[in-house]
């Protein structure tokens, strides 16, 4: 915790799907503002994590707490009014076909929080704008390029203005042309104090964006640290091993 005070705390959490454990013990704290960045390799448990912090999956043993002191695993938890606080945004960009790119960012803010139309779509046109999309307020979502498409879930998640925001893996479903324009659109969140926990395979924008990355293994947090710490210097055979994969030879 350097960054002020606390978003998020997970302790101790475990969870298993038919009896094979995919979290094993995870303790991660998470201040304010601050951007923490999960590697690992797939089935390492990093989906499984973030799906739990939004209360998507019950944890089996463990706690995970939001910042002012709201249980997220306990039993009876008003998980809608978690995920008000606390925006997810998946591979896939589950954008409603059948709904323009306005009317899509424009849904939970009016369902969820109540907000007035007028009050929705002018907030949602100023992110678009923010994100340089705002001539396709109007588009619908199959005549949009897979980069547009996942700038446009960032947006709906943002329009909610969660205190948190998890990331899963946003780039791996696109095309490698495309991956560029999505990581900027973090990079500028990140520098808007955003804070956020992102699952990632791209290396390069960790090292650029991160305060904080942890190495997951197995269910585990093995290392965790600095972008350089971990990703230049890492003290774990394990951590070495998987970062060795992704390093240009020579």
């Amino acid at each position: 915790m350097t960054r002020g005070e606390a978003a998020l705390s997970v302790t101790g959490v475990w969870k298993s799907f038919d009896e094979h454990p995919v979290l094993r013990g995870i303790d991660l704290q998470v201040a304010r503002h601050e951007a923490v960045v999960l590697i690992g390799a797939s089935g390492s448990g990093k989906s499984t994590l973030l799906r739990c912090i939004n209360g998507l999956e019950e944890v089996d043993a463990g706690q995970i707490v939001l910042g002012d002191g709201v249980e997220v695993s306990a039993i009876g938890a008003d998980l809608d009014a978690i995920r008000r606080r606390v925006g997810i945004v998946f591979q896939s960009y589950n954008l409603f076909p059948h709904m323009s790119v306005l009317e899509n960012i424009c849904l939970a803010p009016r369902k969820v929080l109540g907000r007035s139309r007028s009050a929705a779509q002018d907030l949602a046109r100023e992110l678009l704008a923010r994100v340089g999309l705002a001539d396709k307020a109007d588009a619908y979502p199959d005549r949009l390029s897979g980069g547009q498409a996942q700038r446009v879930a960032i947006v709906r998640a943002l329009a909610m203005e969660p205190e948190l925001l998890l990331l899963d893996e946003i780039t791996s479903a696109l095309d490698p042309m495309l991956v560029g324009e999505v990581l900027d659109l973090v990079r500028d969140l990140r520098e808007t104090g955003l804070t956020f926990v992102m699952a990632t395979h791209e290396m390069a924008f960790a090292r650029d964006v991160a305060d904080r990355v942890c190495f997951l293994h197995e269910g585990r947090i093995l290392e965790q640290g600095t972008a350089h710490e971990v990703l230049a210097t890492p003290a774990d055979p394990r951590t070495q091993a998987f970062l060795a994969r992704w390093r240009p030879a020579g």
